[in-house]
């Protein structure tokens, strides 16, 4: 018996609560009406951000919702990142409009904006007061979650993350209470994406799974869908970027980055995650584009830990990679390049003055607790030095 699989026996304890629904296909968009309906629910909030209404999806959204009956408002001031300031001007929509559900249609940051929003809505006071874990106290409303692009896996989790508006320290607000009721994956809806916002959230997607398989926090359960989450990331990545209306490849982002999502909510993620969050903050690097400058580096310091080792080359493999960490480290900076994405020296340069800075704070991260060796400061520093002795 090999010591991986004996690991996953040893994990076999686990408290497994499916909460969301998933519906995939095609153009099941159109089934969105009868989906909120059955809730049940008559007035609902739709949750978006002006590049998807520009689109034209919020509107194709809403006349199906109006369509099967339901009186529908409208919040479409989402923004990247979305900051406390921006959830309550959400509130103000769904008070106004009385409404009995939510339908988040977008990427990660409408979905965060429409859960941070059912958090004050249901249960009132401001977003510090649900940072954390199990902080609500009384039931939420339902939620549909739509996502338009393959990456943060936010239609199948229960977290809100939310920025403070003054200080941009991220809050995750976690609650079983905010996980959509339903998700619906349409992949003609990730046709629109521009390639910067598929290079991004693909490379999220891709290190939600890398990160979820060696979490110290990982089961059975986080395990098989992570390696799923891999296994379709790794070949469907190159492809949607080298063909964008690959119907296909983009569906298998698509799954990916919803199993992604299931392996995160039953598990956890690590230091990538915790060093990316810090760039965002002081130079508003895009999220994704942050986990990717630093993920392989996380993946090389953690390749000193045997189980993570053995975690990594099967993730080799199954992307048929090869058969070494050092195979899936090559890929992930080569999907990078692939994607187009600069590297953290171009990206940010004067992230080489700040990096005690950035350092200390990512030890201060959430997720950090969670990564499979213990980090320090120092740890983080030399991850962030590593990254920057990238050229390209």
């Amino acid at each position: 018996m090999g010591q991986g699989l004996q690991e996953i026996i040893d994990r076999l304890a686990f408290d497994y609560q499916p909460r969301t629904r998933l519906i995939m296909g095609n153009g099941c968009l159109s089934r969105a009406g009868e989906v909120v309906r059955a809730l049940p629910a008559s007035r609902v909030l739709l949750v978006t951000d002006p590049g998807v209404a520009a689109a034209g999806h919020a509107d194709r959204l809403q006349n199906i919702l109006i369509e099967a009956g339901l009186e529908v408002f409208r919040f479409d001031d989402v923004r990247p990142n979305p900051t406390t300031r921006c959830v309550e001007a959400c509130v103000d929509r769904a008070t106004a409009g009385k409404i009995e559900a939510f339908v988040a249609l977008g990427g990660g940051s409408a979905m965060d904006t429409a859960k941070g929003a059912n958090f004050l809505f249901t249960n009132g006071g401001r977003m510090h007061d649900y940072w954390g874990v199990g902080k609500a106290t009384k039931p939420m409303l339902p939620l549909v979650a739509i996502p338009t692009t393959a990456g943060t896996g936010s239609e199948m989790q229960c977290a809100a993350l939310i920025a403070d508006e003054v200080t941009h320290q991220k809050m995750a607000c976690l609650d079983p209470k905010a996980a959509p009721k339903v998700a619906l994956l349409d992949p003609e809806l990730t046709l629109s994406q521009p390639p910067r916002v598929t290079a991004c959230t693909g490379l999220d997607a891709i290190a939600h799974a890398v990160e979820s398989m060696v979490s110290r926090p990982r089961n059975a359960i986080s395990i098989l869908y992570a390696r799923e989450a891999f296994r379709l990331a790794s070949h469907a990545f190159p492809k949607v970027l080298q063909e964008p209306n690959d119907l296909a490849a983009r569906g298998a982002m698509l799954l990916a980055a919803a199993f992604a999502g299931v392996a995160i909510e039953n598990s956890m993620l690590g230091a990538a995650h915790s060093a990316a969050n810090p760039l965002t903050a002081h130079f508003d690097l895009t999220h994704g584009h942050a986990v990717a400058v630093m993920l392989p580096h996380v993946v090389r310091f953690n390749a000193l830990d045997a189980s993570s080792t053995e975690a990594y080359i099967e993730l080799a493999r199954l992307g048929q990679l090869g058969k070494e960490v050092d195979d899936l480290i090559q890929a992930l900076e080569q999907w990078r390049v692939m994607a187009g994405l600069s590297p953290l020296s171009v990206a940010c340069p004067a992230a080489a003055e700040l990096v005690d800075t950035l350092a200390e704070e990512a030890a201060r991260q959430w997720t950090a607790q969670f990564n499979p060796r213990p980090l320090t400061a120092n740890d983080f520093a030399a991850l962030y030095q590593q990254a920057l002795a990238v050229s390209r």
